[in-house]
């Protein structure tokens, strides 16, 4: 039996049947949920968390579609072993300043304290600290050959890396088993945790834990206008075998995930009704639009070019991928490109 078709069969009904694991998101909601359907597919959702789904694609592959790290996609195609192809569809975006934790009586008072700072890392592969990394060195100007990196779970020890490194000349990385960044941080081991998932003792209200950038939205903003950045966390992947098989899935996919954005910023933007349980959404929604653009959470290369080269800039020096990848590399020639009327 081909590999595309093993395990259940695809074409029910005239239609090709494929599992998508994917977070919980407002505006991928309407696709999960068959509200939007992707022409010629019928799609089982499966919400699970994201170290789970990501652990679970890439040890097993177990889905037929799935959300991925930015990061472990690009290391991956960069080796040229990768057994899934990319659309650009980005379901997590997050500016990442506020994922700097350090102690309230610790030795970090300024960005500037960074250089010769022990960090704590989850994973040298985890998307939001490859643009932190990036952050310190080309806004701070701090090689990250001066600074000692250590890895282990944000609130669990025994987290391990997830893909092959090759890291800079000069770059201190050891792996810690025996302890969490939480607890690290609590006892002084680490002058900072760098993490998206806040440390167990921040997210609890500890007080001897605090953000460096007690500012960082408006320095976010700031480096957007600045930059044109605006961080790509996830990505849409699709295993090879499915693809290749139905080359056409990749752009149905993409247009219907587009669409089912579109509902969601349609829902955002509503002053008829609340559609989330906090004030002035509506407004917050237009401010978003007057800073990032008509749509501030777009899809496609194109809109997305300076993040992506920035992006995968920042991969290579960081030593996560093996040669220069350029944007379209990532992903299928399907969705390159679109047909005007």
């Amino acid at each position: 039996m081909d590999e595309a078709l093993r395990g259940h069969d695809r074409q029910a009904l005239g239609r090709l049947s494929l599992t998508l694991a994917l977070g919980d998101y407002d505006h991928t909601r309407d696709l999960a949920e068959g509200r939007v359907r992707a022409d010629g597919i019928d799609l089982t959702h499966l919400k699970l968390g994201i170290e789970e789904t990501f652990f679970r694609f890439l040890r097993f592959r177990e889905f037929d579609v799935s959300e991925l790290s930015l990061a472990k996609f690009a290391t991956m195609v960069s080796q040229g072993d990768a057994f899934f192809v990319g659309i650009p569809v980005f379901p997590s975006r997050v500016f990442r300043l506020s994922s700097f934790y350090i102690r309230s009586d610790g030795r970090i008072r300024s960005p500037g304290d960074l250089a010769g700072a022990r960090i704590g890392i989850p994973e040298w592969g985890q998307t939001a600290s490859v643009y932190t990394r990036g952050y310190i060195q080309h806004e701070l100007g701090i090689p990250l050959a001066q600074i000692e990196w250590l890895q282990a779970g944000v609130n669990e020890p025994g987290r391990v890396e997830k893909v092959k490194l090759d890291l800079p000349a000069g770059v201190r990385y050891k792996a810690v088993a025996d302890a969490s960044l939480d607890q690290m941080l609590l006892d002084g081991r680490i002058d900072v945790a760098l993490s998206a998932r806040p440390p167990r003792s921040f997210a609890a209200g500890d007080a001897r834990v605090r953000r460096l950038f007690t500012d960082h939205q408006a320095r976010e903003e700031a480096h957007f206008a600045k930059t044109g950045i605006f961080p790509i966390m996830h990505v849409i992947a699709i295993r090879k075998d499915v693809y290749e098989v139905n080359p056409w899935v990749a752009m149905n996919l993409l247009k219907a995930f587009d669409e089912a954005k579109a509902r969601s910023a349609a829902r955002m933007a509503d002053v008829t009704a609340s559609h989330a349980p906090l004030p002035w959404i509506s407004d917050f929604a237009a401010r978003m639009r007057s800073i990032a653009g008509a749509d501030p959470f777009p899809y496609g290369i194109e809109p997305n070019r300076r993040t992506l080269q920035a992006f995968l800039q920042y991969a290579q020096e960081q030593g996560l991928t093996k040669r220069a990848l350029a944007p379209e590399d990532l992903f299928v020639r399907e969705v390159r490109d679109a047909y005007r009327i």
